[in-house]
């Protein structure tokens, strides 16, 4: 009996890896995630989550506003937490803007947008784009 016990497996989930690396605390591969998702017609609207709780969200967004043209709101969603919303699309101006310049980063006071489209806020690998 002991041998069919042994032979017997147990169960087995194949997803424990993913969700061990979804679930490590401070991990660096914490992504910022950029969707679109398409409204009525020709509309359409960019989000941006995963961004680290320390940045200015507000901060960020006037940004943004200011160098893409487009008007946008920072939403409080109970799972995803703050999360940004842009109209139109604007995935690759996100990421761009978003993306490492240098070993600088700015957590309160980036400096504003003078004619560059960096702000040093995360590094490109951290970054997934979404849609289409």
């Amino acid at each position: 009996m002991s041998e069919l016990d042994a032979a017997i497996p147990t169960a087995f989930d194949p997803f424990a890896e993913a969700n061990a690396e979804d679930s490590g605390a401070g991990s660096s591969k914490e992504y910022v995630h950029i969707r679109i998702q398409q409204r009525n017609g020709r509309k359409s609207l960019t989000t941006v989550q995963g961004l680290k709780k320390e940045f200015s969200y507000n901060k960020i967004l006037k940004d943004l506003k200011k160098e893409f043209c487009c008007n946008g709101t920072v939403v409080q969603d109970p799972e995803l937490g703050q999360v940004i919303q842009l109209q139109g699309d604007q995935r690759k101006n996100v990421s761009t803007f978003l993306v490492q310049d240098g070993d600088n980063f700015f957590l309160f006071n980036f400096p504003p947008t003078c004619g560059h489209e960096q702000a040093g806020i995360v590094k490109k690998e951290h970054i997934k784009i979404h849609g289409f």
